[in-house]
């Protein structure tokens, strides 16, 4: 009896963010789908499944799964190589047992290395990327849901702006602006603030819908038509429901390129979806952490059935989980009601739905995205210092610039260069400016001098000028590499001789352990003399 109340009483609370979530989803199910070249009802179903089978599955309790823009390229190269789109369902089967593998063998953990500023110039790149998508739908220009005419298209389109003034639809701005006014009224006015059960986002698409409809029976020039709105297929019989699904063709596991193909996506969709579940940690007010082996296991068997009933390979989506964030999600519950209700609406109210203006959910989207990327984002990484702004910074010009995984990739590499440039200093650095006057110098070593620190040891022991008196400290060390001993050493036993350097050594022991090796490393320093 407990349970069924606490299970009642998540889906009261979260009934609102999966809404939500599903408007936000349902247009971009459909342009992705599009923009892969498969059949429009693939992305609704992998978003149904996303929703109900790994939102049940996994134990994230923000992250909404379903089909991907990042996996767009990949899925349009592989329909056209491999010539139909039953050969491609194969290998998302393949992508599936992939995952699941990876599942098992605990691959997740590799999400634990991925540095939060890295995660969070990820949601900032997202949130700017949104913006930029969502900002032509907003005016009314809708050659492509997925944004294909925006300013980035394969490159920088130099006439992307002469194309959007010549496109601008009044209408269609009309309804940006009162959906977005609507949207702000939700979140800043108290008393509509707390009608939790009603969502602003909702009240936006309802109003936007109205609106549209008063500009048609008006005759009025700022009527929206059906290119800028949402488009669902609309079956009018039992058999036009069956030929919407399209199943797999089993003789695509005979063809090595399925294969080739599924364990591309595979690996792909599984960094993507890690990446996407840290970012969604951090979203969640409550910071709880998801199990990310768990995770890869729950997408597996999500692209499985996917596959196995049409539909497109799926991730883990920043852009559904920003937005269930958002609407005050607090469990994976709201994940699931956006499954049930891209269900019920795609397969009932249809026609309903082709009335919403996508204008409407741009206005959505695009506090969205102006939430993920906030200016205090960036100021908040500038105090911080440049150790932490550069890669922040680096990893959001880089994914607008690039995508995803190469902006992701660029960051970490930056982040891991100031990491091993912060390590090499730690254990002792000074400028040859401070070495030109000291009488006495103190190098203290840290508690552990790995190779990483040789460079910057090196440089101070260079820079200590004749007849100098220089003291070692390592009674705080546990443990000196190799490469550094023997160079204390030589410093020790024939530099510091040549140039009449007195060098007093503090705490050394006769030998370390390695810490790589588990071997003894031996060194002697027979050169010492009192100061």
């Amino acid at each position: 009896m407990k349970k069924s109340k606490s299970l009642f009483g998540g889906i009261k609370e979260n009934f609102p963010s999966g809404l939500v979530v599903f408007l936000v989803a349902l247009p971009l199910c459909l342009g992705i789908a599009l923009a892969s070249g498969a059949p429009p009802l693939s992305g609704i179903i992998a978003g149904i499944v996303g929703g109900l089978v790994v939102g049940a599955l996994s134990n994230s309790n923000i992250s909404v799964s379903g089909p991907a823009a990042g996996l767009t390229a990949i899925v349009l190269t592989a329909i056209t190589d491999l010539g139909a789109f039953e050969l491609f369902l194969c290998a998302g089967i393949i992508a599936g047992l992939i995952q699941l593998v990876l599942g098992f063998v605990r691959a997740g953990s590799i999400s634990n290395y991925f540095p939060n500023n890295v995660i969070e110039g990820m949601l900032a790149a997202i949130g700017i990327i949104i913006i930029i998508k969502q900002i032509p739908h907003a005016l009314g220009f809708d050659n492509d849901y997925e944004g294909n005419e925006t300013l980035f298209t394969n490159g920088i389109n130099f006439n992307y702006f002469s194309e959007l003034a010549g496109a601008v639809h009044p209408g269609a701005i009309i309804v940006t602006l009162v959906s977005v006014g609507v949207l702000l009224a939700w979140d800043q006015i108290p008393a509509l603030k707390r009608m939790k059960i009603l969502p602003g986002a909702l009240v936006a698409v309802v109003v936007g819908i109205l609106l549209n409809e008063a500009f048609k029976m008006s005759g009025s020039s700022l009527a929206i038509g059906t290119e800028h709105l949402v488009s669902l297929p609309v079956p009018q019989s039992l058999d036009d429901f069956k030929n919407l699904i399209i199943l797999p063709d089993f003789n695509g596991f005979l063809n090595p390129k399925v294969w080739i193909v599924g364990a591309t996506i595979a690996i792909v969709a599984s960094i993507e979806t890690l990446l996407c579940i840290e970012a969604s940690d951090r979203l969640d007010v409550q910071r709880r952490i998801t199990d990310t082996n768990l995770e890869l296991k729950a997408q597996g068997i999500g692209n499985l059935i996917s596959s196995f009933i049409g539909g497109l390979p799926m991730t883990s989506v920043v852009v559904r989980s920003s937005a269930n964030a958002n609407a005050g999600a607090t469990s994976k519950v709201s994940a699931m009601i956006h499954g049930v209700l891209l269900l019920v609406c795609v397969l009932s109210i249809p026609f309903i739905l082709n009335l919403i203006p996508l204008s409407t959910l741009a206005a959505v989207l695009l506090l969205v995205g102006y939430k993920l990327a906030k200016p205090a984002t960036f100021k908040h990484f500038w105090h911080l210092g440049k150790f932490q702004f550069i890669p922040f910074v680096a990893t959001v010009v880089a994914i607008v610039a690039t995508d995803l995984l190469k902006g992701v990739g660029i960051g970490l590499a930056i982040s891991v260069f100031y990491i091993l440039q912060g390590n090499m200093k730690r254990a002792y650095y000074l400028s040859r400016e401070k070495l030109i006057d000291a009488d006495g110098i103190t190098m203290k070593l840290a508690e552990e001098v790995s190779f990483l620190n040789k460079a910057a040891i090196k440089k101070t022991l260079k820079n200590i000028k004749s007849n100098s008196t220089v003291t070692i400290d390592a009674r705080g060390t546990s443990y000196i590499a190799t490469d550094v001993l023997e160079m204390i050493q030589d410093f020790a036993n024939i530099r510091a001789k040549e140039e009449d350097i007195n060098v007093e050594l503090l705490g050394f022991k006769t030998s370390y352990r390695d810490y790589e090796t588990d071997e003894d490393s031996h060194i002697v320093i027979t050169h010492k003399r009192a100061m």
